[in-house]
Formats: C-alpha cells, structure tokens, sequence
C-alpha cells in the first residue's frame, strides 16, 4: 500500500527531534504521524489548515483519524505489531486510555508538569514483554491481581484526571502522587523494574517528589510530578541530582496537543537552522 499516488513527485525529509530514541517516549510514532501528515499534505489527500497571519493550526477530526491510520502503519513496519497508543497520542495529544485494544481520548484533562528523565539504560522492549508474560504463566493466582490492581489505578487515576479541569484544587495532586509509588511498586513486581529506575525515584523522594517508569521499563525513562506548588528551587536541586547520576532531565508537560501545522515563523532558532542547512 502507497501514501502517495506517482504523481507526487520524489520528496526530501529533513527530520528534527528533541526525543531520544529507544527511551520509551514514542520516538517513531511522532515520527510516524508527522511523516504521515506531511505526505498526506503534499499528494492532496488532507487540507493545508494554517490560514494567513496564523502561527499554528490543526486539521479535523476526519483528517485527523486518516493521519492516525497512515501512522499506525509507519509503526507496524518499525516495531512489527505495535498497539497503536503512542501513534494516537501522538495524533490527536491530550490523554488517552487504552484497554483490550480499544483506544478513547479523554474529553477534558488538565495539563500536568512533570520532570522526564532518561536513565540511559538501554532495553528490549520484546524482551521485558517476553519475561511479563512467563512471570503471569508461572504464577497466575498472585500475578493477575497485581494486573487488575494496575487496571484499578488507572481507572481511578482517569476520574480524578478528568475531574480537576472543572474543579482545580491542590488536593488532587497527593492523591496522583500516591497513584504513582503504587504503580510503580507493581511494575517492579511484574518485574519491569531497574536498578537506575530505584534510584531516580529515590533521588526524587529525598526532594518530596513521587515518580515512576513510563514505556516498557528496564531502564528507559521515568516521570516525576511537579504539582503546582512545588518550588522552583526544589526543581532545580532534583534536576542537579538525577544529573548527577548520569541521568538526563527535562522540566515539559503531560497534555499537549496532537500534530500541528507551524508556520515558518512560529518555529525555533534551532530547526530554522537545520532548515537553512537543507
């Protein structure tokens, strides 16, 4: 199957990412998506949504589900069959939950600051997979309900999402800090845990933070909340320590938009650059 009809004709991609590959941050997926848009612009099949004098726009919701089905196939040649979460969430941002292969964008979440920080322990993914799947074999009476409990969490974790955009209070945020320390308790038990990962959520404890893995685990990445008052001083002295373990971090946010359309203008120093390179 072709993106594009052979009246295109032949293109050159200039890629620009902040996100490290093979970290669990879903690197190929938002490669996957805004490759799929950019070719879906260029042979026709989608709108150029940006009007004159604007900085940013989105395309509709039709297009937007043509986006996401032509990425999900950039996905299935990278990763062979993949869930099709990191190319959703890359389409269409926001939250969304997934369960027994369904995927539902939640209507209204707030946006959450978080610290993501990359230990950079390389893992396999089929191989952390492979070794969840023979511990749930072996002891299926004590590693289902840890299943179910995770299952528990998120849904729990998805009303108190969708309730503080209407009611904002800081009385949310213990609530989701102690979601994270229990989930991260049960991926240890599941045995997608870390050595780095123990030590990065240690590291953050000492600062009153609460993290945990995000992606496939074994190293990889994890996120740390930053509820609203926290202090920028207490930031910046857990970002010093998780560097100085040899970690990398980021100060960015859960909640964002899917892919857009930026003009020229709205773009950083940094691509502006690369694109002058080109």
């Amino acid at each position: 199957v072709c993106l594009c009809s052979r009246d295109v004709p032949s293109v050159d991609i200039l890629v620009w990412s902040e996100l490290p590959t093979g970290a669990g941050l879903g690197s190929s997926a938002a490669y996957a998506v805004c490759l799929a848009a950019a070719l879906l612009m260029v042979c026709g099949a989608i709108s150029c949504p940006l009007q004159e004098g604007e900085s940013t726009a989105r395309w509709t919701e039709e297009e937007l589900t043509l986006i996401n089905s032509w990425a999900f196939q950039g996905e299935r040649v990278i990763h062979g069959n993949p869930s099709g979460v990191d190319n959703a969430v890359g389409t269409w941002g926001g939250a969304l939950r997934y369960q027994a292969g369904k995927i539902t964008p939640l209507k209204r979440v707030p946006t959450l600051r978080i610290l993501l920080t990359n230990t950079k322990v390389p893992r396999s993914t089929k191989v952390l997979v492979a070794g969840v799947k023979e511990k749930i074999l072996k002891f299926p009476a004590i590693m289902n309900p840890v299943l179910d409990s995770i299952d528990a969490i998120s849904q729990e974790c998805q009303s108190v999402l969708e309730e503080m955009p209407a009611n904002p209070s800081p009385e949310y945020y213990p609530v989701l800090e102690e979601f994270f320390d229990i989930n991260q308790h049960h991926l240890n038990v599941l045995g997608v845990g870390h050595p780095s990962l123990d030590r990065l959520c240690q590291v953050t404890a000492s600062h009153g933070l609460h993290s945990k893995l995000t992606g496939a685990g074994g190293g990889g990445c994890a996120i740390t909340l930053l509820p609203p008052d926290t202090s920028p001083l207490t930031v910046e002295e857990a970002k010093q320590d998780l560097c100085a373990c040899g970690f990398e971090c980021w100060e960015t946010k859960i909640g964002a938009p899917g892919v857009t359309l930026h003009s020229l203008s709205s773009l950083n120093t940094q691509v502006l650059h690369v694109l002058s390179q080109s």
